[in-house]
This record gives structure tokens, C-alpha cells and sequence, in this order.
């Protein structure tokens, strides 16, 4: 496919979110990750990823049903993704549904491997190692 072609391709697949996109985009977007901020739906290359940290150089892909014919689209993108320097990650529409704590725990970790000293594993689902004031320090 010519460059164009897919990324028409891709923005078509792309119209509306999934429930387990919905779902996982609730925690990204939230700065639960110590600063490593994600945007969705951009464009890198002929490409559309659902989920980019730029900062991590990281994309997180929720693979659907629409993925089930694209098993060799889906590699040709992720090549053109590590070629450009990104690691790419995978999970199905129901690890993100069912799975949620278990999907966020392999960002985290892999986002870890980015940073030069990475801080103890905080649970990113309880606010990202952001530590909840005891009722003392709040009065």
C-alpha cells in the first residue's frame, strides 16, 4: 500500500473509539505515569497509532476486531515504528476490558525502561506513585 493509501486506511478504522479504547485512554490521560504524557490518534509516518508517548518513545496498540485480516499490516506498521525509534506494545480489545491493572503495569513497566533511574513501581490505577495525604496532613 502507497503511503497515503494507508494512512486513509488508517484514519477510516480510526472514526470512532472503542470501549476499550475509552477505557484505557481514562488512565493515560490522567498523568499517572510520573510525567511521561500520552496523546492518541496521532499520526507518526502513513501511520495512526491509538496511544503515543512521545517523551518514552513508546506506543500502545489495542488490537480489535478490525485487526483480525491486518496480521501483516500490523507487522509493516510496527517495523516502520521501531525503524522510527518507538517500542511498540499490543493488547487485545479484552485485556484492556478485563485485564485493565495487568495492561497498565506492562506500560509502566516498559515506559521504565526509558528512564535513567526509574522510582519504585507505583500503581499507575492509584495515581501513579502520587502518595494520598493521611488524614493528619490534611488538616
Amino acid at each position: 500500500m502507497r503511503e497515503n493509501q494507508k494512512l486513509k486506511f488508517a484514519k477510516r478504522l480510526r472514526t470512532g473509539m472503542t470501549d476499550a479504547e475509552k477505557k484505557l485512554w481514562f488512565y493515560l490521560r490522567a498523568d499517572r505515569f510520573e510525567g511521561m504524557k500520552f496523546v492518541r490518534q496521532k499520526t507518526i509516518g502513513p501511520y495512526v497509532v491509538d496511544f503515543c508517548c512521545y517523551n518514552g518513545k513508546l506506543v500502545v496498540e489495542l488490537d480489535g476486531g478490525q485487526h483480525c485480516q491486518q496480521i501483516e499490516q500490523d507487522a509493516q506498521r510496527t517495523d516502520f515504528l521501531k525503524r522510527a525509534g518507538y517500542r511498540v506494545i499490543r493488547f487485545s480489545d479484552t485485556d484492556a476490558l478485563k485485564n485493565t491493572v495487568a495492561v497498565l503495569e506492562q506500560i509502566w513497566v516498559a515506559l521504565s525502561v526509558r528512564r535513567a533511574s526509574p522510582s519504585p513501581r507505583p500503581s499507575p490505577v492509584n495515581g501513579g506513585g502520587r502518595k494520598a495525604k493521611s488524614q493528619k496532613e490534611r488538616k
